[in-house]
């Protein structure tokens, strides 16, 4: 079966349209509730702060070169600058960045992707507009992202540092690493997926991570589905494989997640040292906090993920 049939013939399985209304433009972010928060705030235990971001600057990286998702290029624009004329009652350094606002640590927002002409909720792809932007689905929908997060060492518990460039990671695997982990996810959980990808990025070798990435198999939409994920992030380029399976689809998983379930989708998180943490004392559990910059009709946005262990 071509895997375009696959995301058609899962669609329905899995589709969120409807469920919290047909105005409804956060998806499976609606599943964070109080209890959900709390419950990240329980899993608590020393305070210690992880950062699972990547530094935003020329040096990161781009999606296999594409130029739309330009690293952000910083420019000093005010330098020391004495607003009475003397340097003595103060100094002002101010910048510009320009950026592809989905380089970098970002989310996708359920605007990001559509086919057969809808968004997600049924929204027509065509409330995006060059003028406005993202009219519906828009990254300035999303909100705050506080909640428990769960981490999925997929790579660590397929012993390996890395999995290839086009390899699909199974349910089946997300079951292991989740058994690894001993946690049972509930509703409103924001689960992370390592892959191993970033650690090449990390240790420089910035073209092998942008030539390629493993990838979510379409069959893990019904996995996020039944338990009731809110969001999720992989610590690659993108969370489908490339390259493809097969010329059907390009991006089977982005349609699955953004258009069909409404689940929000992160990409180029670290989560390397915070994959070694948890190893270590066998915790995957923590408090995230994730919200990405409101940008006004975005279909994306940066964000500087922690999790708080």
């Amino acid at each position: 079966m071509r895997v375009m049939d696959t995301v058609r013939e899962l669609a329905p399985q899995v589709s969120n349209w409807g469920r919290w209304g047909d105005d409804d433009e956060r998806g499976t972010l609606n599943l964070i509730d109080d209890a959900a928060v709390v419950r990240g705030a329980s899993a608590v235990v020393d305070g210690t702060p992880i950062s699972l971001a990547i530094p935003a600057d020329i040096g990161g990286p781009k999606l296999m070169g594409q130029s739309s998702r330009l690293p952000p290029l910083r420019t000093l624009t005010m330098h020391n600058f004495a607003f009475t004329g003397d340097p003595a009652t103060g100094q002002l350094n101010d910048d510009t960045v320009t950026m592809g606002l989905q380089s970098g640590t970002h989310w996708d927002a359920l605007s990001h992707v559509g086919y057969d002409g809808q968004l997600y909720n049924g929204f027509p792809v065509d409330t995006v507009t060059v003028e406005a932007g993202a009219t519906r689905c828009g990254i300035d929908k999303v909100g705050p992202i506080v909640t428990r997060g769960v981490l999925l060492d997929v790579a660590r518990t397929q012993a390996t540092d890395c999995l290839e460039h086009g390899a699909f990671v199974t349910p089946q695997q997300l079951d292991d690493a989740l058994g690894v982990a001993g946690v049972i996810l509930q509703a409103g959980d924001v689960v992370l997926v390592r892959t191993g990808q970033m650690g090449r990025f990390l240790a420089g070798d910035r073209k092998t991570y942008e030539r390629g990435s493993p990838g979510l198999a379409p069959e893990c939409a019904t996995w996020f589905h039944r338990h009731d994920v809110a969001a999720y992030a992989v610590d690659s380029q993108n969370p489908d494989p490339f390259p493809p399976q097969d010329d059907s689809v390009f991006l089977p998983f982005h349609l699955l997640a953004l258009r069909d379930m409404g689940m929000l989708q992160g990409q180029n998180w670290n989560l390397e040292t915070l994959a070694d943490a948890c190893h270590d004392d066998r915790r995957y559990s923590f408090q995230l906090s994730a919200t990405p910059e409101p940008f006004t009709g975005a279909s994306g946005a940066p964000v500087a993920p922690v999790a708080v262990r």
